[in-house]
């Protein structure tokens, strides 16, 4: 019998797994430092372009681990990943030892940490919220503001933590642009009464049907876009934000103060993946792992035996996630024949 331990039970872990279980002389050793599966998309109210209720995804990825030869070990954080006699060791937080014929790393994403950008005013005005905050409300279906009274006006600001030179992050988050679509629809069918605006550098929209959704939030929701930086956030005595900007389409200087502000917090490599990778020397310098090839050999890392798919390798969708993990479980497959 095989054994293939796997590092994260996200999207990109359980759908490898479901696949690499199917062959019933396979064990499957599925690693999840947290309590829970599915953290990050547990967290989301709908997905992108079609708005089906992430909740869905989850109930059909869960059952996805009903197989005997899964094992899914939860709250046990893999520390370290060697190579051994052919194979592989992995040890947990705790000193307990594993082997593995082939290990595969889906450790995931966390969301840029929102407190860094100090100018924006996150943590400091309660009026400022991130969009991972703003998927839960719009979740629970309960939009209020600062002094908890409905939002008249909310605006979107991208690429918080994206893109961006002083923090450090020069790559595109992907999934930012198209999310602020999604969210600011997303508003206008819960508050039909509220303004919507976002603020952007470039419009990205990347996948099907991305780009239609994109002009029917303008087209039928009456959602607005501001190509300019928000430079400057602060309160206001009655609780509103006030934001500084620029218009660079028109090239004048732009205030306004809104009831909400969102910002569009992009993707960094989780703490998994950055201790992993650098221990396995598959990091590249924002910490996201490394592959042999970006063409053909995507899911290998420079060590034989070791794989990684999903968001540790770069900013992911859900859906491109979900190929990626069946891309690596076709390789996995083939190396352990």
């Amino acid at each position: 019998m095989k054994t293939i331990a796997i590092i994260g039970a996200g999207p990109a872990g359980i759908e490898a797994a479901s696949i690499l279980a199917a062959k019933e002389e396979t064990e499957i050793l599925l690693f999840e430092k947290s309590a829970s599966t599915l953290d990050n998309l547990r967290d989301k109210a709908f997905l992108f372009p079609d708005f089906s209720a992430a909740d869905d995804l989850v109930e059909i990825l869960e059952a996805k681990l009903n197989r005997d030869n899964i094992k899914l070990l939860s709250g046990k954080e893999v520390k370290s990943v060697t190579e051994q006699d052919g194979g592989w060791q992995l040890q947990d937080a705790e000193g307990t030892s594993y082997t593995a014929d082939a290990v595969l790393m889906t450790t995931g994403y966390k969301v840029f940490d929102a407190h860094r950008k100090e100018e924006l005013g996150y943590g400091i005005y309660p009026g400022v919220i991130t969009s991972i905050d703003m998927e839960k409300k719009i979740k629970e279906g309960k939009i209020l503001n600062a002094v908890g009274d409905t939002p008249k006006k909310i605006v979107f600001l991208q690429c918080v933590g994206s893109r961006d030179e002083k923090s450090g992050n020069h790559y595109c988050s992907k999934v930012c642009c198209v999310t602020a679509v999604k969210q600011a629809i997303e508003l206008r069918k819960l508050l039909p009464e509220v303004e919507t605006y976002i603020f952007y550098m470039d419009l990205r929209m990347w996948g099907g049907g991305f780009e239609e959704m994109y002009r029917e939030s303008q087209e039928k929701y009456g959602v607005r876009y501001v190509r300019g930086r928000i430079s400057e956030a602060a309160s206001t005595y009655d609780g509103k934000i006030q934001i500084k900007s620029e218009d660079t389409l028109v090239g004048l200087p732009l205030k306004m103060s809104a009831d909400l502000l969102v910002l569009m917090v992009g993707m960094e490599p989780s703490c998994g993946t950055k201790e992993l990778t650098k221990q396995c020397g598959c990091s590249d310098a924002y910490g996201f792992a490394t592959t042999t090839n970006p063409h053909v050999r995507d899911n290998e890392t420079s060590q034989p035996g070791l794989f990684v798919a999903g968001s540790c390798k770069r900013p992911m969708s859900i859906n491109d996630t979900l190929n990626d993990a069946r891309s690596a479980a076709v390789k996995i497959a083939e190396f352990l024949k």
